[in-house]
């Protein structure tokens, strides 16, 4: 679980709540909410990247662009 969404949840009950949010409060949860959605994006990415797609034949169909951003990722972590 990312670390981060107790806070995230906890400044969003309180925004509900009649007490509502300070501008400082407010600041931190964008700013929570950005990181939030990075580690998603990152962690859909390397889902992504580790898939392969197989058509009944048994053939790789796996979309060209998914492959190079594999191939390119490779050659990165090889330097």
């Amino acid at each position: 679980m990312i670390p981060i969404l107790g806070r995230i949840n906890e400044l969003s009950r309180k925004q509900r709540s009649s007490v509502g949010l300070t501008k400082a409060e407010k600041s931190e949860q964008q700013e929570l909410r950005k990181q939030y959605l990075q580690a998603i994006r990152g962690q859909v990415l390397t889902t992504m990247l580790a898939v392969s797609v197989v058509d009944p034949l048994g053939h790789d169909v796996t979309p060209e662009k998914l492959t190079n951003e594999k191939l390119q990722r490779r050659e990165q972590a090889g330097q």
